[in-house]
């Protein structure tokens, strides 16, 4: 194993924050093992023009106690002390929130959908949950526990209908062709249908969708209409190489290209990011892909890590985010995912719409690294997982997790894809 530093003996938590050179600084955990685990970190505007940022906060990841928070912004600098939303309390056990993501409905009402721990589990406390709903009528200041919402099922689900899904959304809902919120989410399968038999990692995985038909008139949770996407189908599949049986497509990031196409990519357990298009706004997709620089060119490395794509304003510019390698990294290996998620690279992107694969990717830049030092109560030393994008007031700020322990932003400029 490659060597790296343990936090604590050379280590200074407080003063980590300083290692990827953020220009903000959101949150930085206080002396609690309750907050110590942060990540999915999602940050948008409110309808009266602060930005708001929800994550995932626990003592550690998959420790039993996640829970929901919310902290806000009016000038993209200055951050308030997150507040509880939802999910386990200090000292408690069991009643979890997880993965929220919000939607902000053109009449105003923000809503945050989230994995909700129901004390019925298929394959993991903080995977397997209803779909919980929070809502907020006052620009996110106060909200409302709304009802669960339905959810369409799959022949991979658990036969059992009293049994929830395994899934996770991970990115916020992008607008499809029609104006219409959509995003991509990952489903385990249920070991009732096909028992794991490798690794984690290897876990039998899909990307599916879901579109939020009426949300912009702002409905109670319980007249949600959602649309539970692909029409037909498992969802968008990439074969284990050690058992190509097995789908491993997960973490599905989607921006909208200007034809009107859904561009799709996903992290798998090949070595390479793969992506998939769709011409209907998410009913029928091509067949899953390795991602190209460009046409005839080389894949795009990238171990088991979400790699998401964002737009970056203009006719076709897009930006990936990804760790450029295969999961290989100094002494390690594809397993361990703990070490492997580093550095943080991107790539701009550009429309081609004569080409078979629709958005070509410039060279990789580095964007940030952790140097291989561990921190937090996870212990690892990934960069930029599980992160957002905003443009808010003329500036554009990617947020990230560091080491899923601290929370940051750094702007991204223009120059930076010179």
């Amino acid at each position: 194993m490659a060597a790296h530093t343990e936090a604590g003996a050379t280590a200074q938590p407080q003063a980590e924050w300083q290692r990827s050179n953020p220009d903000i600084i959101v949150y930085v955990p206080e002396e609690d093992v309750y907050t110590g685990d942060n990540e999915h970190f999602l940050v948008f505007e409110s309808p009266g023009g602060d930005l708001l940022a929800v994550w995932t906060q626990s003592s550690k990841e998959a420790h039993g106690d996640n829970h929901l928070v919310l902290a806000r912004s009016s000038d993209n600098v200055t951050w308030s002390k997150p507040s509880y939303l939802v999910g386990t309390k200090p000292g408690e056990k069991g009643g979890q929130a997880s993965w929220g993501f919000p939607v902000v409905s053109d009449q105003g009402r923000i809503y945050i959908f989230y994995t909700k721990d129901i004390g019925v589990y298929d394959m993991h406390t903080q995977v397997s949950g209803a779909m919980g709903c929070l809502y907020s009528d006052d620009d996110g200041r106060t909200w409302t526990a709304g009802c669960d919402i339905p959810m369409g099922r799959t022949r991979n689900d658990h036969p059992d209908p009293s049994v929830p899904r395994n899934w996770i959304v991970w990115q916020k809902p992008i607008r499809d062709s029609k104006g219409r919120w959509v995003t991509g989410y990952t489903q385990n399968t249920s070991p009732a249908v096909r028992k794991p038999r490798f690794h984690w990692q290897e876990t039998d995985t899909r990307s599916l969708f879901m579109r939020f038909d009426n949300i912009d008139e702002g409905p109670d949770p319980a007249d949600l209409r959602i649309t539970w996407l692909p029409e037909e189908g498992d969802g968008l599949e990439v074969p284990l190489p050690r058992d190509p049986s097995v789908s491993v497509a997960q973490e599905p990031s989607i921006v909208l290209l200007p034809d009107n196409r859904l561009f799709c990519v996903m992290r798998t357990f090949t070595g390479h990011i793969w992506y998939a298009v769709s011409g209907d706004d998410g009913a029928t997709w091509t067949n899953p892909e390795p991602l190209l620089y460009r046409d005839g060119g080389e894949k795009v490395k990238q171990p088991i890590a979400s790699c998401p794509v964002y737009p970056l304003g203009g006719e076709g510019r897009y930006m990936l985010l990804f760790h450029n390698n295969d999961g290989h990294l100094e002494d390690y290996t594809p397993y361990d995912a703990n070490y492997n998620r580093r550095p943080a690279f991107v790539s701009v992107g550009t429309f081609q719409p004569d080409a078979h694969q629709p958005v070509w990717f410039a060279p990789p830049k580095q964007l940030m690294d952790t140097d291989g030092v561990v921190v937090g109560p996870k212990q690892t030393t990934e960069i930029a997982t599980y992160p957002s994008l905003t443009t808010y007031k003329g500036k554009r700020v990617l947020w990230y997790p560091d080491r899923k322990y601290f929370l940051l932003g750094k702007y991204i400029t223009d120059d930076l894809f010179e």
